[in-house]
Protein backbone atom coordinates (compact mmCIF):
# COMPACT_ATOMS: atom_id res chain seq x y z
CA UNK A 1 0.00 0.00 0.00
CA UNK A 2 1.28 3.61 -0.89
CA UNK A 3 -0.01 6.66 0.60
CA UNK A 4 0.26 9.92 -1.51
CA UNK A 5 -0.70 13.25 -0.21
CA UNK A 6 -2.03 16.30 -1.82
CA UNK A 7 -4.25 19.78 -1.29
CA UNK A 8 -7.43 20.44 -3.20
CA UNK A 9 -7.67 24.18 -4.43
CA UNK A 10 -9.25 25.27 -1.54
CA UNK A 11 -6.27 24.18 0.68
CA UNK A 12 -8.02 21.04 2.18
CA UNK A 13 -5.63 17.83 2.58
CA UNK A 14 -6.56 14.78 0.54
CA UNK A 15 -4.43 11.31 0.78
CA UNK A 16 -4.85 8.64 -1.65
CA UNK A 17 -4.20 4.95 -0.14
CA UNK A 18 -2.96 2.92 -3.08
CA UNK A 19 -2.75 -0.81 -3.50
CA UNK A 20 -2.50 -1.71 -7.30
CA UNK A 21 0.00 -0.56 -9.74
CA UNK A 22 1.75 1.27 -11.19
CA UNK A 23 0.83 3.03 -7.75
CA UNK A 24 2.11 1.00 -5.00
CA UNK A 25 5.65 0.56 -6.78
CA UNK A 26 5.49 4.80 -7.87
CA UNK A 27 5.32 3.64 -11.47
CA UNK A 28 2.55 6.90 -11.17
CA UNK A 29 0.56 9.16 -9.17
CA UNK A 30 -2.43 9.86 -8.88
CA UNK A 31 -3.88 13.84 -9.55
CA UNK A 32 -2.64 15.40 -7.11
CA UNK A 33 -3.30 19.25 -8.99
CA UNK A 34 -7.16 20.61 -8.45
CA UNK A 35 -8.06 23.00 -11.01
CA UNK A 36 -11.10 24.05 -9.43
CA UNK A 37 -11.44 28.31 -8.39
CA UNK A 38 -12.03 27.74 -4.62
CA UNK A 39 -11.60 30.36 -2.62
CA UNK A 40 -9.12 29.65 0.22
CA UNK A 41 -11.12 27.88 3.02
CA UNK A 42 -9.86 30.20 5.64
CA UNK A 43 -10.46 33.47 3.66
CA UNK A 44 -12.13 36.12 5.12
CA UNK A 45 -15.79 35.80 4.38
CA UNK A 46 -18.31 38.83 3.73
CA UNK A 47 -20.32 39.85 6.64
CA UNK A 48 -24.05 41.11 7.17
CA UNK A 49 -22.56 44.54 6.46
CA UNK A 50 -20.82 43.42 3.09
CA UNK A 51 -17.27 43.41 4.57
CA UNK A 52 -14.66 40.94 4.53
CA UNK A 53 -14.79 39.64 8.28
CA UNK A 54 -11.88 36.95 9.55
CA UNK A 55 -12.97 32.82 9.05
CA UNK A 56 -14.30 31.53 12.23
CA UNK A 57 -14.81 28.18 12.58
CA UNK A 58 -17.55 26.08 14.26
CA UNK A 59 -18.58 26.50 17.89
CA UNK A 60 -19.64 24.18 20.67
CA UNK A 61 -21.70 24.51 23.70
CA UNK A 62 -21.73 22.59 26.88
CA UNK A 63 -25.12 21.46 28.08
CA UNK A 64 -24.89 21.67 32.06
CA UNK A 65 -27.64 18.82 32.05
CA UNK A 66 -25.68 16.07 30.77
CA UNK A 67 -22.26 17.53 30.77
CA UNK A 68 -21.93 16.87 27.27
CA UNK A 69 -20.49 19.34 24.47
CA UNK A 70 -22.92 20.10 21.28
CA UNK A 71 -21.22 21.40 18.17
CA UNK A 72 -22.92 24.45 16.83
CA UNK A 73 -22.04 24.00 12.56
CA UNK A 74 -25.20 25.97 10.93
CA UNK A 75 -22.88 25.71 7.47
CA UNK A 76 -23.75 22.15 7.12
CA UNK A 77 -27.12 23.23 6.37
CA UNK A 78 -25.90 23.85 2.98
CA UNK A 79 -23.96 20.65 2.26
CA UNK A 80 -24.39 18.64 -0.66
CA UNK A 81 -27.78 16.36 -0.24
CA UNK A 82 -28.71 13.53 -2.68
CA UNK A 83 -27.35 14.91 -5.84
CA UNK A 84 -27.89 13.40 -8.92
CA UNK A 85 -25.47 10.54 -10.83
CA UNK A 86 -23.78 13.07 -13.01
CA UNK A 87 -22.98 15.93 -9.61
CA UNK A 88 -21.64 13.30 -7.49
CA UNK A 89 -18.65 14.89 -5.72
CA UNK A 90 -17.72 11.54 -4.28
CA UNK A 91 -16.83 9.65 -7.59
CA UNK A 92 -13.54 10.05 -9.42
CA UNK A 93 -13.19 12.99 -12.18
CA UNK A 94 -14.32 12.97 -15.61
CA UNK A 95 -12.24 14.29 -17.85
CA UNK A 96 -14.97 15.99 -20.59
CA UNK A 97 -17.57 16.31 -17.71
CA UNK A 98 -19.77 18.82 -17.35
CA UNK A 99 -19.37 18.47 -13.87
CA UNK A 100 -16.30 19.88 -12.55
CA UNK A 101 -17.00 20.40 -8.62
CA UNK A 102 -16.17 16.84 -7.18
CA UNK A 103 -13.62 16.64 -4.29
CA UNK A 104 -11.30 14.33 -6.19
CA UNK A 105 -9.46 15.51 -8.91
CA UNK A 106 -7.85 11.88 -10.24
CA UNK A 107 -9.84 9.78 -12.69
CA UNK A 108 -9.70 6.53 -10.50
CA UNK A 109 -8.05 5.86 -6.69
CA UNK A 110 -8.33 2.67 -4.81
CA UNK A 111 -8.88 4.24 -1.32
CA UNK A 112 -8.87 7.73 -0.72
CA UNK A 113 -8.99 10.33 2.40
CA UNK A 114 -9.92 13.98 2.20
CA UNK A 115 -10.80 16.40 5.12
CA UNK A 116 -14.60 17.36 4.46
CA UNK A 117 -15.75 20.21 2.52
CA UNK A 118 -18.72 20.75 5.47
CA UNK A 119 -17.01 19.75 8.63
CA UNK A 120 -19.04 19.38 12.28
CA UNK A 121 -15.40 19.97 13.85
CA UNK A 122 -12.53 22.32 12.66
CA UNK A 123 -9.20 23.59 13.77
CA UNK A 124 -8.66 27.09 12.39
CA UNK A 125 -5.06 28.27 11.85
CA UNK A 126 -4.39 30.73 15.18
CA UNK A 127 -7.71 30.43 16.38
CA UNK A 128 -6.79 29.53 20.21
CA UNK A 129 -9.24 26.98 22.42
CA UNK A 130 -10.11 29.42 24.82
CA UNK A 131 -13.33 29.10 26.80
CA UNK A 132 -16.07 32.04 27.15
CA UNK A 133 -19.32 31.72 27.89
CA UNK A 134 -22.79 32.27 26.00
CA UNK A 135 -24.69 35.73 26.84
CA UNK A 136 -22.00 36.46 29.98
CA UNK A 137 -23.52 33.55 32.29
CA UNK A 138 -21.23 30.91 33.56
CA UNK A 139 -23.42 28.41 33.36
CA UNK A 140 -22.93 27.94 29.44
CA UNK A 141 -19.35 27.46 28.38
CA UNK A 142 -18.24 27.97 24.80
CA UNK A 143 -15.15 26.72 22.90
CA UNK A 144 -14.31 26.78 19.14
CA UNK A 145 -14.99 22.88 17.38
CA UNK A 146 -11.53 22.12 16.80
CA UNK A 147 -11.31 18.69 15.12
CA UNK A 148 -11.15 17.50 12.76
CA UNK A 149 -13.37 15.73 10.17
CA UNK A 150 -12.40 13.40 7.22
CA UNK A 151 -14.43 11.33 4.03
CA UNK A 152 -12.73 7.84 3.37
CA UNK A 153 -14.06 6.76 -0.04
CA UNK A 154 -13.87 2.78 -0.37
CA UNK A 155 -14.19 2.37 -3.96
CA UNK A 156 -14.36 4.89 -7.01
CA UNK A 157 -17.35 3.01 -8.01
CA UNK A 158 -20.59 4.58 -7.26
CA UNK A 159 -22.71 1.33 -7.54
CA UNK A 160 -20.60 -0.73 -4.55
CA UNK A 161 -20.71 -0.92 -1.21
CA UNK A 162 -17.90 -1.75 1.31
CA UNK A 163 -19.39 -5.20 1.50
CA UNK A 164 -18.23 -5.86 -2.58
CA UNK A 165 -14.75 -4.49 -2.45
CA UNK A 166 -12.96 -7.25 -1.62
CA UNK A 167 -10.51 -8.87 0.67
CA UNK A 168 -7.37 -6.43 -0.48
CA UNK A 169 -9.54 -3.55 -1.00
CA UNK A 170 -10.26 -4.19 2.62
CA UNK A 171 -7.51 -4.59 3.72
CA UNK A 172 -6.57 -0.94 2.41
CA UNK A 173 -9.41 0.45 4.15
CA UNK A 174 -8.45 -0.90 7.08
CA UNK A 175 -4.60 0.69 7.01
CA UNK A 176 -6.37 3.61 5.99
CA UNK A 177 -8.46 3.73 9.30
CA UNK A 178 -5.01 2.77 11.19
CA UNK A 179 -3.14 5.61 9.47
CA UNK A 180 -5.75 8.56 9.92
CA UNK A 181 -6.18 7.14 13.77
CA UNK A 182 -2.39 7.48 14.13
CA UNK A 183 -2.41 11.04 12.45
CA UNK A 184 -5.19 12.32 13.90
CA UNK A 185 -4.73 11.29 17.49
CA UNK A 186 -0.86 13.59 16.83
CA UNK A 187 -3.06 16.74 16.40
CA UNK A 188 -3.07 19.04 19.11
CA UNK A 189 -5.81 19.33 21.20
CA UNK A 190 -7.35 15.68 20.08
CA UNK A 191 -9.10 13.40 22.54
CA UNK A 192 -10.64 10.84 20.48
CA UNK A 193 -10.53 9.16 16.70
CA UNK A 194 -13.72 7.87 16.00
CA UNK A 195 -14.27 5.62 12.10
CA UNK A 196 -17.66 5.00 10.86
CA UNK A 197 -19.48 4.11 8.26
CA UNK A 198 -23.05 5.35 7.47
CA UNK A 199 -24.86 3.62 4.45
CA UNK A 200 -28.24 3.73 3.49
CA UNK A 201 -31.06 6.46 3.03
CA UNK A 202 -32.84 5.25 6.38
CA UNK A 203 -29.58 6.11 8.30
CA UNK A 204 -29.66 9.42 6.62
CA UNK A 205 -27.13 9.90 4.48
CA UNK A 206 -26.77 12.23 2.20
CA UNK A 207 -24.11 10.78 -1.20
CA UNK A 208 -24.84 7.36 -1.88
CA UNK A 209 -21.43 6.51 -3.25
CA UNK A 210 -19.32 4.03 -0.66
CA UNK A 211 -17.73 5.96 1.87
CA UNK A 212 -17.20 6.46 5.75
CA UNK A 213 -16.06 9.64 7.85
CA UNK A 214 -13.09 10.04 10.79
CA UNK A 215 -13.36 12.09 13.05
CA UNK A 216 -10.62 13.69 15.24
CA UNK A 217 -12.98 14.99 18.52
CA UNK A 218 -11.95 17.56 21.09
CA UNK A 219 -13.68 16.02 24.12
CA UNK A 220 -14.81 12.02 24.82
CA UNK A 221 -17.93 11.75 23.28
CA UNK A 222 -20.80 11.18 25.76
CA UNK A 223 -21.22 7.21 24.36
CA UNK A 224 -16.82 6.91 25.63
CA UNK A 225 -17.42 8.98 28.88
CA UNK A 226 -20.15 6.35 29.77
CA UNK A 227 -18.27 3.20 28.98
CA UNK A 228 -15.16 4.37 30.79
CA UNK A 229 -16.80 5.32 33.94
CA UNK A 230 -17.99 1.90 33.59
CA UNK A 231 -15.07 0.31 33.14
CA UNK A 232 -13.07 2.23 35.53
CA UNK A 233 -15.86 1.10 38.46
CA UNK A 234 -15.38 -2.42 37.06
CA UNK A 235 -11.63 -2.87 37.20
CA UNK A 236 -11.93 -1.31 41.01
CA UNK A 237 -14.90 -3.72 41.76
CA UNK A 238 -12.38 -6.88 40.35
CA UNK A 239 -9.70 -5.76 39.05
CA UNK A 240 -9.83 -6.98 35.79
CA UNK A 241 -11.05 -4.75 32.12
CA UNK A 242 -14.67 -4.82 31.81
CA UNK A 243 -14.34 -5.61 27.94
CA UNK A 244 -12.27 -8.43 28.11
CA UNK A 245 -14.83 -10.03 30.92
CA UNK A 246 -17.85 -9.18 28.46
CA UNK A 247 -15.56 -11.04 25.11
CA UNK A 248 -15.05 -13.73 27.88
CA UNK A 249 -18.82 -14.07 28.95
CA UNK A 250 -19.96 -13.96 25.48
CA UNK A 251 -17.73 -16.96 24.70
CA UNK A 252 -18.31 -18.93 27.94
CA UNK A 253 -22.09 -18.76 26.92
CA UNK A 254 -21.74 -19.44 23.27
CA UNK A 255 -25.94 -18.38 22.71
CA UNK A 256 -25.00 -15.06 21.18
CA UNK A 257 -21.57 -15.93 19.08
CA UNK A 258 -22.29 -15.59 15.31
CA UNK A 259 -19.01 -16.19 13.96
CA UNK A 260 -15.21 -16.57 15.22
CA UNK A 261 -11.76 -16.34 13.59
CA UNK A 262 -8.19 -16.90 14.40
CA UNK A 263 -8.23 -13.54 16.04
CA UNK A 264 -11.50 -11.88 16.27
CA UNK A 265 -14.90 -12.93 17.60
CA UNK A 266 -18.44 -11.47 16.25
CA UNK A 267 -21.06 -11.85 18.73
CA UNK A 268 -24.54 -9.94 19.57
CA UNK A 269 -24.50 -7.96 22.78
CA UNK A 270 -26.82 -9.40 25.39
CA UNK A 271 -28.46 -6.03 25.54
CA UNK A 272 -28.39 -5.32 22.29
CA UNK A 273 -30.72 -1.77 21.90
CA UNK A 274 -31.20 -1.72 17.92
CA UNK A 275 -33.23 -4.27 15.86
CA UNK A 276 -29.92 -5.77 14.09
CA UNK A 277 -26.50 -5.29 16.26
CA UNK A 278 -23.61 -7.00 16.32
CA UNK A 279 -20.13 -6.55 17.61
CA UNK A 280 -16.47 -7.90 16.44
CA UNK A 281 -13.75 -7.49 18.68
CA UNK A 282 -10.62 -9.01 18.97
CA UNK A 283 -9.41 -12.10 21.06
CA UNK A 284 -6.33 -9.98 22.34
CA UNK A 285 -6.47 -7.17 24.02
CA UNK A 286 -5.98 -4.13 21.89
CA UNK A 287 -6.85 0.05 22.73
CA UNK A 288 -7.67 0.87 18.65
CA UNK A 289 -6.55 -0.10 15.51
CA UNK A 290 -3.10 1.21 14.77
CA UNK A 291 -2.23 -1.58 17.77
CA UNK A 292 -3.62 -4.35 15.16
CA UNK A 293 -0.95 -6.47 14.19
CA UNK A 294 -0.14 -7.59 10.42
CA UNK A 295 -2.05 -10.85 11.25
CA UNK A 296 -5.13 -9.19 12.89
CA UNK A 297 -5.62 -6.89 10.22
CA UNK A 298 -5.40 -9.74 7.86
CA UNK A 299 -8.44 -11.79 9.40
CA UNK A 300 -10.25 -8.99 10.31
CA UNK A 301 -10.43 -8.36 6.23
CA UNK A 302 -12.38 -11.25 6.15
CA UNK A 303 -14.70 -11.12 9.14
CA UNK A 304 -15.57 -8.08 8.67
CA UNK A 305 -16.30 -8.70 5.07
CA UNK A 306 -18.61 -12.00 6.15
CA UNK A 307 -20.43 -9.83 8.75
CA UNK A 308 -21.37 -7.50 5.68
CA UNK A 309 -22.25 -9.30 3.56
CA UNK A 310 -24.22 -11.36 5.81
CA UNK A 311 -26.15 -8.04 6.67
CA UNK A 312 -26.76 -8.05 3.15
CA UNK A 313 -29.25 -10.86 3.78
CA UNK A 314 -30.42 -10.18 7.13
CA UNK A 315 -33.96 -8.92 5.44
CA UNK A 316 -35.89 -10.77 2.73
CA UNK A 317 -38.74 -9.26 0.73
CA UNK A 318 -41.10 -11.00 -1.25
CA UNK A 319 -41.89 -9.67 -5.23
CA UNK A 320 -45.44 -9.52 -6.72
CA UNK A 321 -43.98 -12.53 -8.55
CA UNK A 322 -43.42 -14.73 -5.70
CA UNK A 323 -39.77 -14.09 -5.79
CA UNK A 324 -37.38 -13.66 -2.87
CA UNK A 325 -34.97 -10.67 -2.93
CA UNK A 326 -32.39 -9.23 -0.37
CA UNK A 327 -32.62 -5.73 0.94
CA UNK A 328 -28.95 -3.88 1.45
CA UNK A 329 -29.14 -3.22 4.98
CA UNK A 330 -29.22 0.33 6.03
CA UNK A 331 -26.60 0.76 9.14
CA UNK A 332 -23.94 2.26 11.15
CA UNK A 333 -20.76 0.68 11.48
CA UNK A 334 -18.83 2.33 14.42
CA UNK A 335 -15.60 1.30 15.73
CA UNK A 336 -14.91 2.06 19.27
CA UNK A 337 -11.32 2.99 20.20
CA UNK A 338 -10.09 3.70 23.90
CA UNK A 339 -9.50 7.70 23.51
CA UNK A 340 -5.97 9.43 22.50
CA UNK A 341 -4.61 9.95 26.46
CA UNK A 342 -7.36 8.80 28.82
CA UNK A 343 -8.13 5.63 29.94
CA UNK A 344 -6.29 3.51 27.09
CA UNK A 345 -6.20 0.82 29.84
CA UNK A 346 -9.53 0.57 30.60
CA UNK A 347 -11.01 0.64 27.17
CA UNK A 348 -11.08 -2.02 24.21
CA UNK A 349 -11.19 -1.57 20.34
CA UNK A 350 -14.70 -3.38 19.22
CA UNK A 351 -16.59 -2.54 16.35
CA UNK A 352 -20.58 -2.32 16.68
CA UNK A 353 -22.52 -2.66 13.40
CA UNK A 354 -25.95 -1.56 14.11
CA UNK A 355 -29.28 -1.02 11.66
CA UNK A 356 -32.84 0.92 12.14
CA UNK A 357 -34.71 -1.42 10.33
CA UNK A 358 -36.74 -3.68 11.88
CA UNK A 359 -38.43 -5.27 9.14
CA UNK A 360 -38.94 -4.88 5.55
CA UNK A 361 -40.46 -1.47 5.03
CA UNK A 362 -40.35 -1.00 9.03
CA UNK A 363 -37.81 1.40 11.07
CA UNK A 364 -37.04 1.52 14.94
CA UNK A 365 -38.13 5.21 15.95
CA UNK A 366 -36.34 6.81 18.29
CA UNK A 367 -39.67 8.05 20.28
CA UNK A 368 -40.83 9.43 23.60
CA UNK A 369 -39.18 6.83 25.79
CA UNK A 370 -36.14 6.45 23.39
CA UNK A 371 -35.59 10.16 22.28
CA UNK A 372 -37.34 12.09 25.56
CA UNK A 373 -35.53 9.95 28.49
CA UNK A 374 -33.16 7.84 26.57
CA UNK A 375 -34.71 4.74 28.24
CA UNK A 376 -34.50 2.30 25.60
CA UNK A 377 -36.99 -0.43 24.82
CA UNK A 378 -36.04 -3.53 22.27
CA UNK A 379 -38.46 -4.50 20.17
CA UNK A 380 -36.54 -7.87 19.45
CA UNK A 381 -33.96 -9.73 21.22
CA UNK A 382 -30.43 -10.31 21.07
CA UNK A 383 -30.91 -14.24 20.76
CA UNK A 384 -33.33 -13.59 17.76
CA UNK A 385 -30.88 -11.51 16.35
CA UNK A 386 -28.04 -13.90 16.64
CA UNK A 387 -29.75 -17.09 15.65
CA UNK A 388 -31.01 -14.89 12.07
CA UNK A 389 -27.68 -14.12 11.87
CA UNK A 390 -25.75 -17.37 11.96
CA UNK A 391 -28.35 -18.62 9.72
CA UNK A 392 -27.45 -15.49 6.74
CA UNK A 393 -24.08 -16.49 7.86
CA UNK A 394 -24.65 -20.00 6.16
Amino acid sequence: MRKTRGRLADGREILYFDDSEPYVSGGATRRLDDPRPLPGRFDPVPGPDGEPHPFTGPRMRYDVLTGEWVPMATHRMNRTHLPPADANPLAPARPGAAYTDGDIPADDYDVVVFENRFPSLLQVPGEEDVLTHLDGEELWPVRPAAGRCEVICFSPDPDASLATVGHRRMRTVIEAWADRTTELSALPGIEQVFCFENRGREIGVTLHHPHGQIYGYPYLTPRTATMLRQARAHREATGRNLLRDVLEAELRSGRRVVAESEHWVAYVPAAARWPVEVHLAPRRDVPDLPALTDAEREDLADIYLRLLRAADQFFVTTEADGEQRALPLPYIAAWHQAPVREGREDLRLHLQLFSVLRAPGKLKYLAGSESGMGAWVSDTTPERIADRYREVLG
